[in-house]
């Protein structure tokens, strides 16, 4: 039987065999991944930043096959179950995320991450499927004895990271952040179970890290994407408060059944995760629309100023922000809107933002040399032992343009 191909405007076809691999693409809840973008509101920033989180998966898949298969050309043995299996998690790997999702887990689904939805996800798509998931299972949770598969999903240089890498600074035309993906999976080895990166392929791995860094300030950590970040995030807790003082408004059943916590089932049982699964981007911006005409000021400010892209104007410090700057923010804000000095914190808030070009904490990324030693990386790479400690941070300070804060008017 034919295998599928998939078109890609980074890799062109990528061929996914008939049977249980096909089955997974073709599941309602890997297609509901179509329906959300990969970089939420990035797209305020690089129009071109619409791709959506199935591209991705399906992108991460062709980079495992190429991995494995590298891998096994170098004499690693895989059975066929297994290569099936860490291909089949890896298409999974980001089953779990909600719309614009790192906003919902701060505002719908505290204390719960997207990891943890995923994982549940697997769990009900291997029941469906009759057990065929088990071995996949097995691989996302790292519980299979070659550690190297789940390496390849989820470490410091995983196929995950090596695809979105490449595609977001492809679709917002970030050039730095583009790293050599088909040189790191060929210097790619195993070593006592442990993925490792051939010493030749050091300078590689430096260049992959440098490439992070720019992606993170220059497009995930952009002030104006956390600006959009912010202001989604509280128009949703808005709704969230109003939701709880009896207020019926506009939503989907799946936004509403979100807003209303006190009706929510136990976390992560079947009821939950239906909800979940028919939540998309649409009915976000769907709610946002209608809540722009609401009566209540706060929820349709917010609503307004996110869907009209007049977002909070960020003052951005290397340090904190200055002593008594938020306290003048709010006043203007109160005196602006007529709101009372608690709501204004819904439109005066401060962010810290922080990265490292290289954080060993989440395990090291190993170098293997000649003699069949392994260092990590944080030894022998002159770039990472002098990065400072503690990574780059910087506090960002949101509010309103359409105040003046400090006298200054603000356009």
């Amino acid at each position: 039987m034919r295998p599928l191909l998939i078109n890609d405007p980074l890799y062109g076809f990528t061929s996914v065999p008939r049977g249980l691999l096909c089955d997974v693409i073709a599941h309602p809840w890997f297609q509901r991944l179509s329906r959300i973008r990969q970089l939420g509101m990035s797209a305020l920033v690089y129009p071109g930043a619409q791709h959506t989180r199935a591209a991705h998966s399906i992108g991460a898949f062709h980079l495992m096959q190429e991995a494995l298969r590298g891998l096994m050309e170098r004499g690693e043995f895989l059975f066929a179950s297994e290569v099936e299996a860490a291909e089949a998690a890896i298409l999974l790997h980001d089953i779990g995320h909600g719309p614009f999702s790192h906003v919902l887990e701060k505002t719908l689904l505290h204390g719960i991450s997207h990891e943890d939805v995923s994982l549940r996800m697997m769990q009900r798509m291997n029941q469906e499927m009759h057990g065929a998931l088990t071995l996949a299972v097995l691989v996302f949770k790292d519980e299979h004895p070659k550690r190297f598969l789940h390496e390849l999903i989820s470490s410091q240089l995983d196929t995950d990271r090596l695809d979105y890498l490449n595609r977001d600074s492809f679709f917002c035309g970030v050039r730095e952040g583009a790293v050599g993906a088909a040189r790191l999976l060929a210097m790619l080895r195993v070593a006592d179970g442990r993925l490792a990166v051939d010493a030749k392929g050091l300078y590689t791995v430096e260049n992959y890290l440098t490439s992070r860094r720019v992606m993170y300030w220059q497009v995930y950590l952009h002030k104006t994407v956390v600006s959009a970040e912010e202001v989604l995030r509280q128009a949703l807790r808005r709704a969230k408060w109003l939701t709880a003082q009896g207020e019926r408004l506009f939503a989907s059943p799946a936004l509403a059944f979100f807003l209303d916590g006190s009706k929510q089932p136990d976390r992560l049982s079947d009821d939950w995760l239906d909800a979940y699964a028919n939540l998309e981007d649409n009915d976000i911006l769907s709610a946002l629309k209608v809540w722009t005409r609401h009566a209540d000021r706060i929820l349709a400010t917010l609503s307004s100023m996110f869907l009209q892209r007049h977002l909070f104007k960020a003052e951005v410090y290397d340090g904190g922000v200055p002593e008594g700057r938020v306290a003048v923010a709010r006043q203007a804000v109160s005196k602006a809107l007529g709101v009372n000095m608690k709501e204004t914190d819904y439109f005066v808030h401060t962010v810290a933002v922080s990265t490292s070009l290289y954080d060993s904490t989440g395990g090291d990324i190993l170098i293997l040399h000649k003699d069949g030693t392994m260092s990590p990386l944080s030894e022998v790479s002159p770039i990472v032992r002098d990065q400072g400690p503690g990574g780059e941070r910087k506090e960002y300070l949101f509010y309103p343009r359409f105040v003046a804060a400090g006298g200054n008017p603000l356009s």
